[in-house]
């Protein structure tokens, strides 16, 4: 059987309504119940549904671009809406607009908008469509491509509907859950499912691997839509979904709406980035034999493999060894659940870990902080006639590390990005591969890699790629 591969949904939605009862847990619990009656079965949820309808609007994208100027491999985005170039008077080449489409949700009524970052990336010009039908221009304040959010403001200055923040950390397994979208542009479509999952991770949607799973029906045009509970409060920002077809098979992803608020707030303060905390330590997660050498009767957490010097980590008396349990205590089964709780924790914020410690759980506040200042690796695009054309370069220091989520001890030349049809993609190089030699040579910098393709001009090449820890040694003509 073939793999499952991510689609992800890149037009409108409308919304998508996780309902908890209670805002409180123990009512949650109390509250919570299946039907009892035929009575109980005839509820509708018509009533939230025009009450979440209104704060969800549809985002339009459009970016300009001449053909010459656009390489079609770079963006396979925009690229399965449009075909080729095309000319126009005289042979001249025009101008071609390019449009995405996807939803968003207005969760301040100045006009505050969240929406995925692949609806809007690279667009020249956003415009939003409320469900009334008045259209509205638009300008991005913020972009994270690491959680896949951006935050727009509606140009107007009258006061709009919104959709208040849930807790999302109150979701359980089992709360119903509404979509409200348009779905491969048939026009606004409710479904109705569950939230199948909590804390869903290893996903490989994004950088931030952290959903809320759902069954309910999300479809290409899904994308930047609203989770909201039964309370009509938003509780994600629907994202992605698997699919073999591209329609829902009933596993879609929502980003979870503590770090859709967090990056709201940002965006609010007047900033333009995202930043994440510096906690100044390196994690590994805990495998079940690593589980059972250190004592532990189940596996779950994450060691602590490595720390910086005079890092938050460090200076709050964390060894190399410790098990991080959870945080403020809520369980961090592994780095990518622990990464989301420092992240929507904030900069300059303290957290309680729970750590494991020679057979002992004690307890040690942290301090998070801004992350040190390091000079950014400037990625090179390799061109020519080599296994690397088309593939984006750079030497490996730990920021890029840390992006890519590769250890940050890791030195050589790894590769950033792979364009589509480039030799380098079909020599099946990807992002994340790590260049340790050419031809014999080793290679340690992208000055060695660059000398060494000159050196290496011929029939026969011969690579060796590191990839998730494995040497991969490969023959190419």
């Amino acid at each position: 059987m073939n793999s499952w591969r991510i689609r992800l949904a890149s037009a409108l939605l409308s919304g998508v309504v996780i309902f908890s009862v209670s805002s409180d847990m123990d009512a949650l619990a109390e509250t919570r119940q299946v039907p009892q009656s035929n009575k109980d079965i005839q509820l509708s949820y018509s009533p939230l549904v025009k009450k979440a309808v209104p704060a969800v609007v549809n985002v339009y994208a459009e970016k300009r671009v001449r053909p010459s100027q656009y390489p079609r491999s770079a963006n396979p985005f925009f690229e399965q809406f449009f075909g080729r170039n095309f000319e126009g008077p005289m042979g001249q080449t025009r101008p071609r607009v390019e449009q995405s489409l996807g939803s968003g949700v207005i969760v301040d009524a100045t006009g505050l908008v969240v929406t995925n970052n692949h609806v809007i990336a690279d667009a020249d010009e956003v415009k939003v469509s409320l469900s009334d039908g008045r259209e509205f221009s638009s300008k991005i304040l913020l972009r994270d491509e690491t959680a896949d959010l951006a935050v727009l403001k509606i140009d107007s200055k009258e006061t709009f509907p919104v959709l208040e923040f849930s807790d999302s950390d109150n979701a359980e397994v089992g709360d119903l859950v509404l979509a409200i979208g348009n779905p491969f542009g048939v026009g606004q479509t409710v479904t109705s499912g569950i939230v199948s999952a909590q804390s869903r991770t290893q996903v490989g949607i994004s950088d931030l691997d952290f959903f809320i799973q759902t069954d309910a029906a999300i479809n290409p045009g899904n994308s930047g839509g609203a989770l909201v509970d039964m309370q009509g409060k938003l509780l994600g920002v629907n994202t992605a979904i698997y699919s073999r077809s591209g329609g829902s098979v009933g596993i879609g992803f929502a980003i979870p709406s503590n770090m859709v608020k967090a990056v709201v707030e940002v965006a609010a303060s007047g900033a333009s980035s995202f930043e994440r905390p510096y906690i100044g330590a390196t994690f590994q997660t805990i495998t079940a034999d690593l589980a059972e050498s250190l004592g532990m009767d189940r596996p779950y957490g994450t060691l602590i493999t490595d720390l910086n010097k005079d890092g938050p980590a460090e200076k709050a008396g964390l060894r190399v060894g410790d098990v991080v349990l959870s945080v403020n205590n809520i369980r961090a089964d592994n780095p990518d659940v622990l990464g989301y709780r420092l992240s929507v924790a904030g900069i300059n914020k303290e957290i309680k870990l729970q750590i494991l410690r020679e057979n002992s759980q004690i307890e040690i506040p942290v301090l998070l902080a801004k992350q040190p200042e390091v000079k950014p690796a400037k990625p090179e695009l390799i061109e020519g006639a080599n296994p690397f054309s088309g593939a984006s370069v750079a030497d490996l220091t730990s920021a890029v590390a840390e992006k890519l989520r590769l250890r940050r001890d890791m030195k050589g030349v790894v590769i950033i990005e792979v364009y589509q049809r480039s030799p380098a993609a079909r020599v099946g190089l990807r992002q994340g591969d790590i260049i340790r030699g050419i031809n014999g040579a080793p290679i340690h910098s992208v000055s060695d890699l660059k000398n060494a393709i000159s050196a290496g001009r011929g029939l026969l090449w011969r690579l060796e790629i590191e990839r998730d820890g494995a040497l991969i040694r490969q023959f190419v003509r």
